[in-house]
């Protein structure tokens, strides 16, 4: 998914104006009313919003930045390469309830792969009025695939003729094209014709400024006109600022339907509001009302909880956050995702975690601050005469707009980086300080009272998200060390064996299997090979996982055949854990007459390659698991291994997928097996294992052991 970095820029070809033009034709063409266009950023592990059509900026920058590996429309399709298609809120509620809960309003969406080759550039991000869109059309798809071909194409000459495409730091927000011009009479006419009505009427863009009003809508907002211009009302008129008036327009922006509401003058006098989305914004009609005060029932076709819920920026850059973290597994995921939120809405320019450990400032993680700086900071003492260790100990928020204003109170502190504003805010978990949060801007920056109490909101959260990670991160350390401890921690070198193992944990839960492999030197050129699968992914199969490797060792050391290893075995098992179960296979080699004795306890057929011949699947009777009756039988089978054979023995965690037959799987993994057996056995295991080790998300652990007999016997 690599493609070539470039960095020179030709000023004679502008490639970006030409992904503006095709996003807005996209748009135009296929009747949608927003629309974004995505890239991947230098590391290629996020994806950034480059332009936008139809996005509130403030919902457009809480978007800016999303990471390949989230569970959002965009960062799906890129990643599985195909078109993720949400018909409606219910669709995108039941597939990504986290966007569906940082944007509760209602509208279909289309997120399509940009891409050519091996080479993967972005997505292009669509949506709907859900009025309008029932169904993908076969028009909206075919727009959408001519679109997403003719931006790869653009992209691809632009990386051949070295012009650089990284995305910008901030989206841009795009203008349509205007089919019609309306002339200067004409207009005239419109305009004294709303001034000649007695309702109010204004027109707001897509952010919520107020761009035309007409005298009447004036008077009964209760201000001048000039005043008003290029205001958000809500932010404006006190009277104004609800919860639910901000959030009606937001629903009349994202899902293109009409909305009301009603608010209260500060003399008394109700006014009812009527939002009417208009291409690229809102039309609103205000007129005097002498209904019921009750806002629930004045607006039948608002629902209550959104009334009552409080809403605006805030809140829904603090949903978005959220929702986002409840996602984090590690530190590392929490740093970097409230650094992908915070940077773009606050335009902050560098931000830094940091955490007290054994009396000293440790930086966990940060984002845009030089190398240098970080070194020079991370490990002074927590007592250090710093603001950040000052936001530590008290347990108190400090913020400073100018470079003058942090040197006065700290005469001592060294600029960084050519910072002028910062934010240095306690991380307080389980009602202690645990950590800093330093915010740096390179301008100087005035901070709201808003702006504080949202800055000190999401320190909060980063703090509970950061101790769950901490937990997280140490019970994933104690669950390698619990893991390797019961693994083999190196394999006996056997004269005319040459052996590969590998293992994969899970990716989810405590990352502790019951997936084993082990090779036993029992002298005199025998050996012993076994694999087997403990049910669980818990401590407990991991304890009985090390308890099966101790017994089958006693008794293959003993001089038991393979069968009767795993009849002792089972006897054990089913004793210590009658209500866990294992699957094992074990391979008895002896390399002077080349012979391999096998047993099995329901385990999967291992898989046999000889020189000359193709791979086969060997298949000795396979008996009961491991733990079910206490009297089972395991029949032994005797296979040959010609000098230079290569006997695989696996998991189910190497085959198993949704929708795939096991049979099937096992003759697909034969095949492969069979056109890499002649390579080194090295090469072999790390091929046969690449696909599973590149999955994000393994539901269960895999182990593989491969044997090669020495070609002279």
């Amino acid at each position: 998914m690599r493609r070539d970095t470039v960095a020179a820029t030709d000023p004679r070809r502008d490639a970006a104006d030409d992904l503006h033009t095709m996003l807005i034709e996209a748009i135009n063409d296929s009747g949608a009313h927003i629309g974004a266009l995505y890239l991947f950023d230098e590391d290629e592990q996020v994806l950034l919003m480059d332009a936008s059509l139809g996005f509130p900026t403030m919902i457009a920058r809480a978007w800016a930045r999303i990471r390949l590996t989230s569970s959002v429309p965009v960062a799906v399709a890129v990643r599985e390469r195909r078109l993720v298609w949400l018909a409606n809120q219910e669709e995108l509620a039941r597939t990504f309830p986290g966007a569906a809960l940082a944007l509760p309003y209602h509208f279909s969406v289309a997120a399509a792969p940009i891409h050519s080759g091996a080479t993967d550039w972005g997505a292009l991000l669509l949506l709907w009025p859900p009025a309008e869109t029932a169904e993908l059309t076969q028009h909206k798809l075919d727009t959408i695939q001519r679109t997403c071909r003719q931006m790869s194409h653009v992209l691809g000459e632009a990386a051949r003729e070295g012009r650089s495409m990284t995305p910008r730091h901030r989206p841009r927000i795009l203008s349509p094209y205007r089919a019609t011009h309306a002339d200067f009479d004409s207009g005239l006419a419109a305009l004294d014709c709303l001034n000649g009505l007695p309702e109010g009427y204004f027109a707001m863009d897509i952010d919520g400024r107020i761009t035309f009003l007409t005298p009447p809508a004036a008077e009964l907002l209760g201000d001048e006109a000039s005043e008003l211009l290029g205001k958000r009302p809500w932010e404006w008129l006190p009277w104004l600022n609800k919860p639910h008036c901000e959030d009606r327009y937001r629903a009349a922006v994202i899902s293109h339907e009409t909305t009301s509401f009603m608010a209260e003058r500060p003399d008394g006098q109700w006014l009812a509001f009527q939002l009417y989305p208009a291409p690229f914004g809102v039309s609103v009609r205000v007129i005097p009302s002498t209904m019921a005060r009750d806002v629930d029932h004045l607006l039948p076709d608002v629902p209550v909880s959104a009334n009552k819920r409080a809403t605006g920026p805030a809140l829904y850059d603090m949903l978005h956050l959220t929702t986002a973290l409840s996602q984090a597994a590690t530190v590392q995921d929490v740093v970097d995702l409230v650094a992908d939120h915070v940077l773009p809405v606050f335009d902050v320019q560098a931000t830094a975690v940091l955490r007290a450990e054994s009396g000293r400032m440790r930086i966990i993680g940060s984002r845009n601050y030089a190398q240098e700086t970080i070194k020079d900071f991370d490990g002074r003492p927590v007592t250090s005469p710093t603001p950040s260790a000052h936001a530590l100990a008290s347990g108190m928020p400090l913020f400073f707009a100018t470079w003058r204003e942090l040197a006065h109170v700290y005469p001592e502190t060294i600029r960084y980086d050519d910072m002028s504003a910062w934010a240095f805010l306690p991380l307080i978990a389980s009602g202690r300080p645990v950590g800093a949060w330093v915010l740096a801007f390179d301008h100087p920056h005035h901070f709201t009272t808003d702006e504080r109490s949202h800055l000190t909101g999401i320190a909060g959260l980063l703090a509970q998200a950061l101790e769950r990670a901490r937990l997280y991160d140490a019970k994933h350390q104690l669950a390698q060390a619990l893991q390797s401890s019961l693994l083999p921690r190196r394999l006996p070198e056997l004269p005319g064996l040459d052996v590969a193992a590998r293992y994969l944990p899970a990716t989810r839960g405590m990352d502790i299997g019951g997936d084993f492999y082990d090779l036993i030197d029992l002298g005199d050129r025998m050996a012993a090979a076994v694999i087997g699968d403990v049910q669980g992914h818990d401590t407990t199969a991991a304890a009985l996982m090390g308890q099966v490797r101790s017994a089958i060792h006693a008794y293959a050391r003993a001089g038991s055949s393979p069968g009767d290893v795993l009849r002792h075995t089972n006897r054990l098992l089913t004793e210590l854990s009658p209500n866990r179960f294992t699957s094992c296979l074990y391979v008895s080699l002896d390399l002077s007459r080349g012979l391999a004795c096998m047993a099995s306890a329901g385990h999967l057929p291992p898989l046999l390659h000889s020189p000359g011949a193709p791979a086969v699947v060997l298949e000795p009777p396979p008996g009961l698991l491991l733990g079910i009756d206490a009297d089972a039988e395991y029949p032994t089978t005797e296979y040959e291994l010609p000098p230079g054979s290569v006997l695989a023995l696996y998991t189910d965690g190497l085959i198993e997928s949704p929708g795939i037959d096991i049979g099937d799987a096992i003759l697909g993994l034969t095949a492969e097996f069979g056109r890499l057996a002649d390579q080194p056995l090295q090469s072999v295991a790390e091929t046969l294992i690449a696909p599973s080790a590149a999955v994000h998300h393994r539901t269960d652990d895999i182990a593989m052991l491969l044997l090669r007999t020495s070609l002279n016997g």
